[in-house]
């Protein structure tokens, strides 16, 4: 009888323990990025009363005669599951589609690496991306894994345009230009806007005359000064450049030729020993439709534009985790990409609060990288993930759990009511 009660004692410990757990995961059930615990019961050893035997002689073996002395605690264990969606649309807000966690430090040094599946950051005033706590978020900037710095008053330098490509068509209906009466000659004008080396915008002026049936003539009239309407020295002749074309209406003379300028004037194209600008004319066709050719400075695709210099206004992030800042100038330039960790058992991890891992011996050496790649899942911005807890399956737990911790409770009282009636037998 005695043993019946400890083994009831050892069963009401068991059940407090898995109901400490269970109001644990209800109380997270909206903690961000929070896994839920698990637990499971293991018996203890048993007393061997007698022991098995063999067959022997005419008798049948025997089976071996045990009484148990209660359960214990088997484990408790982390589901590392994935969590709901919640949708917030900020863009500091990061979610980790399958597998990963987000790499975090509170220490210059970087020793102290944790981990955490709450991506609920935020940028302090000195561009940290951090948590709410203050740990900073670890990326790769350069190539080095280092906290993440988005420098909120960077810059990005102008570019001087080095390319032109004119794309579109003219007119093979348009009448051919007399050249004795400018004002009634049918010519086509068009212009295109570059930029020098410090980002200030000009406007090359373009005349477009037909000549004959298939030949036109392009006249570059000036490079001017939007500002100040000045008109920039060319140093070369480009006032009577030819196109030719075939029935087909397709270009059939030389497709490129260049604006050179003077370095005396200060004012920089293309790079400081060439100081040009390439025209690329393939792109022109003559058809029976309206003049539509036109310049575009870097290309149709904008890949060589120019462009004046630009403040950071702004800022995304992708799927893999990067970092682009978008700039006043238009032009768009990757900052940092966030960096990910993953281990062999993630189950091994230990929480050390604030919605944060540590490795252990059994979760193995963090594994770092980057989000969409060799395993890793993908980030998405304006989303968090929320608890994996269950409600309906922590109440059902919860009522399994209360009846056990009652039945074993009736364990202890039965066996004081018998060794109360073995007390009154001496009256």
């Amino acid at each position: 009888m005695m043993s019946s009660m400890y083994s009831g004692v050892s069963g009401l410990k068991m059940h407090q323990k898995k109901m400490d757990v269970i109001g644990n995961n209800i109380a997270n059930v909206n903690t961000l990025g929070y896994k839920k615990g698990q637990v499971t019961f293991k018996e203890v050893f048993s007393q061997t009363v007698k022991g098995a035997g063999g067959a022997q002689g005419g008798k049948g073996g025997t089976n071996p005669q045990q009484v148990g002395l209660g359960g214990q605690l088997g484990s408790i264990n982390t589901i590392h599951t994935q969590g709901a969606v919640q949708r917030t649309d900020n863009p500091t807000d990061l979610m980790i589609d399958r597998d990963g966690y987000f790499i975090i430090s509170d220490d210059a040094s970087l020793n102290n690496k944790y981990y955490t599946r709450a991506g609920n950051f935020d940028v302090d005033y000195n561009g940290n991306l951090v948590t709410s706590d203050g740990f900073k978020v670890l990326g790769y900037d350069n190539g080095e894994l280092s906290p993440i710095q988005i420098n909120l008053t960077e810059t990005v330098e102008p570019k001087a345009s080095s390319y032109i490509e004119i794309i579109g068509n003219l007119d093979s209906r348009q009448e051919i230009s007399t050249g004795t009466d400018p004002d009634n000659d049918e010519i086509y004008y068009t212009d295109t806007i570059i930029k020098d080396s410090l980002g200030n915008s000009y406007k090359v002026n373009m005349e477009f005359s037909k000549e004959s049936d298939n030949n036109w003539s392009l006249n570059i009239k000036g490079v001017e000064n939007i500002d100040s309407g000045d008109m920039v020295p060319i140093s070369n002749d480009v006032s009577d450049i030819k196109l030719n074309f075939d029935n087909n209406g397709k270009l059939t003379s030389a497709d490129s030729f260049d604006i050179e300028f003077d370095n005396a004037n200060g004012i920089i194209f293309g790079t400081p020993g060439d100081n040009k600008v390439s025209i690329d004319l393939s792109g022109i066709n003559q058809y029976a439709n309206e003049n539509s050719a036109k310049g575009f400075d870097g290309g149709k695709d904008g890949s060589l534009a120019g462009y004046s210099s630009g403040v950071l206004k702004g800022f995304s992030i992708d799927n893999f985790g990067i970092i682009t800042g978008t700039f006043t100038n238009g032009i768009n330039k990757s900052l940092a990409q966030i960096g990910l960790a993953k281990f062999d058992n993630n189950a091994g991890l230990e929480k050390i609060g604030n919605n944060a891992y540590k490795t252990t011996a059994n979760s193995g050496e963090a594994q770092i990288g980057t989000a969409s790649s060799n395993g890793f899942g993908s980030i998405n911005a304006g989303a968090l993930e929320m608890s994996n807890v269950d409600l309906s399956l922590e109440f059902t737990e919860m009522i399994t759990t209360q009846r056990g911790f009652q039945a074993n409770s009736r364990i202890i009282t039965t066996s004081d009511e018998m060794l109360q009636e073995l007390v009154n037998l001496k009256r």
